[in-house]
């Protein structure tokens, strides 16, 4: 076995913790300032998920000596987005991120709800994450129309960093956006930056459409998109992963950090393979200190939440929509692909799919309750109406069954 460089796995996790902050932080921000959070609650909310998030991957890291990469849940950031007007403003949405957290925990402990979770047809939970995912994906488009001066360069850079050095093309965007935002911005605006770490305490207010709306989708949608993805990357670079230790301890970890504004934590699905691959060392047993020394990276970047906060708000909102729009073409494309790819050989489930996504994009909200719950629904209804039963087979004709036959016809 070819010899591990002692700092070759610390570089990678150092790489994967930068990559995962670098690419989705702006989601996470875009989404908890849509989910009702003010400029102190979104800081907490970003300082308090770098934390969790490097908090548990250094202790499965060390438990279990296996590459367990953590992160926030993106797509759940960007279900946020589609929360605007929640009754009961952020402490609504608060309650909603503990509930998630409870729910995570459970399924970790009562392996029937992780059962019930895995029932929920594929394409179905695939085209409701499309759904979500669909309307910030359109905001590089709209930043071109509204703000094309700013945004024509942070997409020209996504894009030439896209096909080159594809892991570095949204920090890349990002570093174009920030310097966009510092040459259109008054010395006295950047004077004014504060990057210093934000704590700010959020009490739960605890709504029923709130936990329906924002709770369940959060946990369908980290599980599904974030959890179930990520174990099949361990998976395929041969790591067995103790998943119920991995829910127990994002679970509580999401419920920590929803006190402080954080949504949620769970398996990496994206970075994961950049501490569990051979660019974190060709010995596998070895790989762990990438995931450990990821973690410690983000409670470090997490210290800069108030900065990152800043540069945010002093841009126009369309171009940091216009970044995590970007950061979140592939996830986009996977949902899609997930939705509609698995139907194509047969029409059977792909009307839910279809339903699914069309409700869960339309962004209604009916009862209190936002659309993702309701293209659920409506998605598991019709994929129910339109499911075909196997067609009968030919009748069984052993010796038992001929009698039987005989004994009718003579009554």
């Amino acid at each position: 076995m070819e010899r591990t460089s002692p700092a070759q796995p610390v570089v990678a996790g150092v790489v994967t913790a930068l990559v995962g902050f670098a690419s989705s932080f702006t989601v996470v921000l875009t989404g908890l300032r849509g989910a009702g959070a003010d400029e102190r609650q979104a800081a907490s909310g970003l300082m308090a998920l770098c934390v969790a998030v490097g908090v548990v991957a250094i202790v499965l890291g060390l438990r279990r000596r296996v590459p367990i990469t953590i992160a926030w849940s993106t797509p759940g950031a960007a279900l946020l987005v589609t929360t605007t007007g929640l009754d009961g403003g952020f402490p609504a949405a608060v309650g909603a991120f503990l509930v998630c957290g409870a729910l995570i925990v459970a399924s970790g402990l009562v392996p029937a709800l992780g059962r019930a979770i895995a029932a929920i047809p594929a394409p179905i939970a695939a085209a409701m994450l499309a759904g979500v995912l669909g309307g910030l994906c359109l905001a590089p488009v709209r930043a071109m129309l509204e703000v094309p001066a700013m945004a024509g360069p942070v997409i020209l850079v996504w894009a030439l960093l896209y096909r080159f050095a594809r892991t570095w093309a949204v920090p890349g965007a990002l570093v174009a956006a920030a310097v966009a935002i510092a040459v259109t911005t008054p010395a006295s605006g950047l004077r004014g930056l504060d990057p210093w770490p934000v704590v700010e305490v959020v009490a739960p207010v605890w709504s029923l459409p709130a936990v329906v709306g924002v709770g369940v989708p959060l946990f369908l949608v980290t599980m599904a998109s974030q959890n179930v993805p990520g174990m099949a990357v361990l998976a395929g670079f041969g790591y067995r992963t103790p998943l119920r230790d991995v829910l127990t301890a994002t679970g509580t970890a999401s419920a920590g950090a929803a006190l402080l504004g954080g949504h949620a934590v769970n398996l990496a699905a994206i970075t994961a393979a950049l501490a569990a691959g051979p660019d974190a060392g060709p010995d596998p047993s070895r790989r762990w200190i990438a995931s450990v020394t990821a973690g410690a990276s983000m409670i470090v970047l997490g210290l800069g939440s108030g900065l990152a906060t800043a540069l945010v708000l002093l841009s126009p909102p369309l171009l940091i929509e216009a970044v995590a729009g970007l950061a979140l073409l592939g996830a986009l494309a996977g949902a899609l692909t997930g939705a509609f790819a698995a139907s194509s050989a047969a029409s059977e489930g792909r009307e839910g799919a279809v339903v699914a996504f069309v409700v869960t994009f339309s962004g209604a909200t009916f009862l209190g309750v936002g659309s993702a719950f309701w293209g659920l629904v409506a998605g598991c209804l019709v994929h129910a109406l339109m499911r075909r039963r196997a067609p009968a087979g030919p009748a069984p004709s052993g010796p038992e069954t001929v009698r039987r036959q005989e004994a009718r016809e003579r009554a």
